[in-house]
């Protein structure tokens, strides 16, 4: 069994829980959902999952029966299998306007469900829950990002090496496989994916070529961290565009996928409008791309991708864990000028955030942050960070610094 870890997000759940009627924990399946709704549970608690066929059945039936609570909080986990129980939860919620009647967990994004004819709107609060970081693995607090918006880098940390890093990033952060050999991960990931494809599809849309998917999750393994051309992404592959698109908002309904949108929040004409893509694992992607560390290792193309696939997990999360206050993006522009994550906290500041898998960084690496800064950004606060696998925090000057990797979560 893996071992249980500390998830920021379970100090969020406990205070929405006082003061919103109902919570939603979504996030993909093998998160780690069910392991943190069920360490709620108390003598004011009861569980239910959709994933005893019996219940399912039951709450098909009689969802109005289903969701009568004999306790202050029902759960109910995997909430996706059965959505006409969002009708009746909103009648109950609307009768009884008190907080925390209800805590939901979901392995899709249930507003994007066809089936579900109620989005809870206005009554419902929505916490994600990602694969593990290694600040949860360490039982470090998310502390990063605002740690570099203070400019505040402590040079007594771990140190994490190139390969180090690599090692972490090739094992991912779903719990049950991080702790397996390099076999046993991959066979945990191809079974996960195959049950996926298999069982939770038929709850988003109907999939008539469950080959051509898989073909497609393979293209956009290899396309992690890259600007969206679906085009280029289907070259190659026997599917038409609106099947791409339709295939690839069913893959970020089930959080297989997903998007980190442009920051365009400027008059300069030139800016770039695409999004970029990620998976939703660095560990699944290795797998599903069939990688060896010893191929990656030599490899700059493939450690950048995976790398860059790691880092946005672990920034991810921690902007997750920030209760709204900051918001990710990236940016890119015609100059081909790009920055690889751009965070606005809630006051406008931004930080730029560049990923470097080299030991060591010069004023060069610096050029786009420098112009984003005296054009775009303007009159912002601008902060600019490039994590690299070094030692030791260096300020450049102007707000501009070297960070080591391991300070994500050190």
């Amino acid at each position: 069994m893996a071992e249980r870890y500390p998830r920021w997000q379970k100090t969020t759940i406990e205070q929405m829980l006082v003061e919103r009627r109902v919570l939603l924990l979504t996030g993909p399946r093998q998160s780690g959902k069910t392991t943190l709704a069920r360490e709620l549970e108390s003598d004011q608690t009861e569980y239910r999952t959709l994933d005893d066929s019996t219940l399912r059945e039951a709450a098909e039936n009689d969802p109005q029966g289903f969701i009568k609570r004999s306790t202050n909080t029902l759960i109910i986990d995997e909430i996706q299998r059965t959505p006409s129980l969002l009708p009746a939860i909103k009648k109950a919620v609307d009768e009884n306007t008190g907080p925390g009647q209800y805590l939901l967990t979901g392995s899709a994004n249930i507003q994007s469900l066809p089936a579900a004819t109620e989005s809870l709107a206005g009554r419902i609060a929505k916490i994600r829950l990602r694969p593990l970081t290694q600040g949860e693995i360490r039982n470090k607090p998310p502390l990063f990002i605002e740690s570099a918006y203070q400019q505040l880098f402590p040079r007594n940390h771990a140190h994490y090496d190139r390969d180090a890093l690599l090692e972490i990033a090739f094992r991912g952060g779903f719990p049950e496989p991080m702790i397996l050999q390099v076999r046993g991960r991959k066979r945990w990931h191809t079974d996960y994916i195959d049950a996926i494809l298999e069982r939770d599809l038929k709850d988003i849309t109907k999939i008539y070529r469950k080959n051509a998917l898989r073909e497609l999750l393979n293209s956009l393994a290899a396309w992690s961290g890259k600007f969206m051309d679906l085009s280029a992404i289907g070259s190659g592959l026997s599917i038409h565009r609106p099947t791409i698109e339709s295939y690839i908002n069913a893959l970020e309904t089930l959080y297989l996928v997903e998007r980190v949108y442009p920051w365009t929040k400027t008059d300069y004409a030139r800016i770039s409008k695409q999004s970029k893509l990620f998976m939703a694992d660095s560990g699944l992607m290795c797998s599903l791309l069939k990688w060896k560390m010893d191929q990656v290792r030599l490899d700059s193309d493939r450690s950048g991708k995976l790398m860059e696939t790691f880092a946005f997990h672990e920034i991810m999360a921690q902007v997750d864990a920030g209760d709204g206050r900051y918001e990710l993006f990236h940016y890119r522009d015609r100059e081909k000028r790009e920055i690889d994550f751009l965070i606005e906290r809630e006051d406008n500041a931004l930080l730029g955030i560049e990923i470097k898998t080299g030991s060591s960084v010069n004023h060069n690496d610096f050029k786009h942050m420098k112009w984003f800064r005296q054009n775009p950004a303007k009159n912002r606060e601008f902060i600019g960070v490039i994590l690299y696998t070094g030692e030791f925090p260096a300020s450049f000057g102007n707000n501009l610094w070297a960070v080591p990797f391991g300070l994500l979560w050190s």
